[in-house]
């Protein structure tokens, strides 16, 4: 009954968390880490490519990346790749590794920052929203066709409300982690 539509709603929930961490891990925090480049796309033989499939990428230092590519042709792709995106970085490499220095954040970038992430917090709890009220309307469709009682879709609706209550939650837990991992100097 029900509870195929409870189901579909806690999966789409889910699919928004991920996309929230995935966002969330890309925003540098002013310590190196190779989920920063996860985003970033090169164009390899007329196919735009992730780096992460071009190249190895460790953090061997705090805040250094390293950048293998595994085939040394696209080196030039990828530094130009770095260089035209938003995240502000100049590579330079010794034609074997690309070593990006990750510099120290100002206050005011690490602001700036922070306030990304309550945007990027917020557009998923309105994308959490959004799917609540699409188990919701599903819902009272089956009700007004029939297939629920009034009962079945109070407690249906209210079981919603609390996965949605549960995933704003979250989505605030992971917000306040990586505040504070922004604002620590």
């Amino acid at each position: 009954m029900y509870f195929d539509v409870h189901k579909e709603t806690e999966t789409k929930m889910q699919k928004t968390l991920s996309v929230l961490k995935e966002d969330l891990g890309s925003i540098r925090a002013g310590k190196a880490h190779p989920s920063m480049l996860d985003k970033l796309s090169v164009d390899y033989y007329g196919t735009v490519t992730p780096v992460k499939q071009l190249a190895s990428i460790t953090s061997p230092e705090p805040r250094l990346l390293l950048i293998q590519p595994f085939d040394r042709s696209a080196m030039q792709s990828i530094e130009k790749a770095i260089l035209i995106s938003d995240l502000g970085l100049n590579p330079s490499n010794d034609g074997k590794v690309i070593r990006l220095n990750i510099p120290q954040l100002t206050e005011e970038r690490r602001k700036e920052l922070a306030k990304l992430v309550k945007k990027t917090a917020e557009e998923a709890k309105v994308a959490i929203r959004n799917e609540r009220r699409d188990g919701n309307d599903s819902l009272k469709k089956m009700q007004k066709d029939g297939e629920l009682t009034e009962d079945e879709l109070k407690k249906a609706q209210d079981e919603i409300q609390k996965l949605t209550d549960n995933y704003i939650k979250q989505i605030d837990d992971l917000v306040a982690k990586k505040e504070k991992e922004l604002l620590e100097v």
